[in-house]
């Protein structure tokens, strides 16, 4: 676990101050000052991505899936998946994982709020035997499970994205899903912006969409595929959206 210094960023709390959330720190929010000064679209991008995933865990939900690992969850933020999950199913296991001191200690505090229904995972997701097994000690992999990958993929190389989303998805048993959504850059002043992002928190990629969707792997996207998170499933009918050089791309994917 890393040791925690609040002179130094953290994605997590960087993207809970863009959020609206009070789990951070000075140093934090100026870095993300200096983010949004850049790229202002960094805060409606994070909110877009945080509504997918509720969809796509209440989708999951009505599925009949009723456990859930949230890989590289962040800090919590309503809707929190299991949230999402037990609107659906009451009694439905969410498995949190993260390796931010702060985050672990703040999802901590959810058990404390008497959820016997909710875990934390305190790990790198990079490790995925010891995640697996500190995962097993509140889920049964032997049944359907909807692993959450949001808004992380663009911190890791093509191949190792793969890599990472193939190691987890062949311990999920069939009938499990996977919920991904990815950082994606359309234009070189997209490239530039996630450049200036990069210098200032970390290495960031720009994957394209097929790139992206080599992610899934085998599974089946379920309708409507790959597409900008503002498109994937919303409760209401969107107009046209605008041309725009910073999306979240999104799926969700079955394993049959």
């Amino acid at each position: 676990m890393p040791v925690f210094d609040p002179n130094t960023p953290s994605i997590a709390r960087v993207y809970d101050y863009v959020l609206g959330g009070k789990d951070n720190y000075a140093a934090d929010r100026e870095l993300a000052d200096r983010l949004l000064a850049r790229v202002p679209l960094i805060a409606e991008l994070a909110a877009e991505n945080r509504q997918f995933i509720a969809r796509a865990v209440t989708w999951a939900a009505n599925q009949g899936i009723g456990q859930f690992i949230d890989l590289g969850c962040g800090m919590p933020t309503a809707p929190n998946t299991h949230e999402s999950a037990q609107a659906i199913i009451g009694d439905a296991r969410v498995a949190y994982v993260d390796n931010d001191p702060v985050v672990v200690s703040h999802l901590r505090a959810l058990l404390a709020q008497g959820n016997p229904s909710v875990s934390v995972v305190d790990g790198d997701v990079r490790d995925v035997t010891a995640i697996l097994d500190g995962v097993r000690a509140d889920l049964s992999l032997s049944e359907p499970t909807c692993l959450v990958v949001g808004y992380l993929l663009h911190f890791f190389t093509p191949g190792a994205a793969r890599d990472l989303v193939a190691r987890y998805t062949a311990a999920l048993a069939p009938g499990s899903c996977l919920a991904l959504s990815v950082l994606h850059a359309t234009s070189q002043a997209a490239h530039d912006s996630l450049s200036t992002y990069s210098s200032e928190a970390a290495p960031v990629y720009s994957h394209p969409v097929p790139e992206i969707a080599s992610f899934f792997g085998p599974l089946e996207l379920v309708p409507p595929g790959l597409v900008d998170a503002r498109r994937w499933r919303p409760d209401w009918d969107l107009p046209r959206l605008p041309p725009r050089e910073n999306q979240v791309i999104a799926g969700v994917a079955r394993k049959g």
